[in-house]
């Protein structure tokens, strides 16, 4: 029998499994970085941050070089570990809660100074791991535990379009949103992906790229309509599209 697909190789063989909830999308995105490790031949040279939160799954899951930063604090440490050895491979897969929220500062700032590593930013807009409450990508009269009447603007202000706002840094060498919502965008996203991979190795600025995924358990939806809102909600929102590639513009 053909073999059509294996589990990546970088991924970590454990019974326990994750402890993503069903229908997250952080399975999906973990997915594409492993297939994209394996495929580009980085992992004996990589370093993976991965911050607090939902995203500190991957500490478990991809067998690479890692370390674990405090809340909002990936872009320093991949700051100082790119500094140290710019050679070295560096990726920081940050959620939203801790890139927009208590790291905003930290990831404007890589930005600004051209920092060279590659930044995944997985947006479910909204707080995952610890209960649902509104972060700054929530959408407005989106339902959350700090605002069960929806959000509203007076109190919690507007969601945040982090792939424009570091589009707009002279400093940032790529800026993207894609979404994993069906087969075809799954896709996309993974050739998305693989240009931070490209843009990294050829020395170029901070690259970075904006991933919607579905929180059915925040949401309170089933995984399918999760899936269905990411296009009548998200979107709207947050446009899919390349924001910004400085060296496709230069060509």
């Amino acid at each position: 029998m053909k073999t059509v697909y294996q589990v990546p190789r970088c991924i970590i063989d454990s019974e326990a499994g994750t402890n993503f909830c069903a229908g997250c999308g952080h399975g999906i995105t973990t997915r594409i970085l492993a297939e994209l490790i394996d495929e580009m031949g980085v992992r004996e040279n990589m370093v993976l941050v991965i911050p607090i939160g939902c995203s500190g799954s991957l500490n478990r899951l991809i067998d690479a070089d890692r370390i674990c930063a405090l809340h909002g604090r990936a872009p320093a440490v991949a700051t100082a570990i790119k500094r140290c050895d710019p050679k070295k491979f560096v990726f920081a897969y940050q959620g939203d809660g801790d890139l927009v929220s208590e790291g905003m500062a930290e990831i404007m700032h890589a930005g600004i100074r051209s920092e060279k590593f590659s930044v995944l930013f997985i947006n479910n807009a909204i707080y995952g791991m610890t209960g649902g409450q509104v972060a700054p990508t929530t959408l407005l009269g989106q339902n959350a535990t700090t605002a069960p009447g929806g959000r509203q603007p007076d109190n919690t202000g507007y969601p945040v379009n982090m792939a424009e706002i570091m589009a707009g840094l002279p400093g940032v060498g790529y800026a993207a949103r894609v979404t994993i919502n069906t087969p075809a965008r799954i896709a996309e996203a993974k050739k998305a992906m693989k240009r931070l991979f490209e843009l990294q190795l050829a020395g170029k600025g901070l690259n970075f790229l904006e991933v919607l995924v579905p929180c059915p358990t925040n949401w309170g939806m089933s995984p399918v309509k999760a899936m269905e809102w990411i296009d009548e909600a998200m979107i709207p929102q947050y446009p899919l599209g390349v924001f910004k590639d400085v060296e496709a513009e230069n060509k």
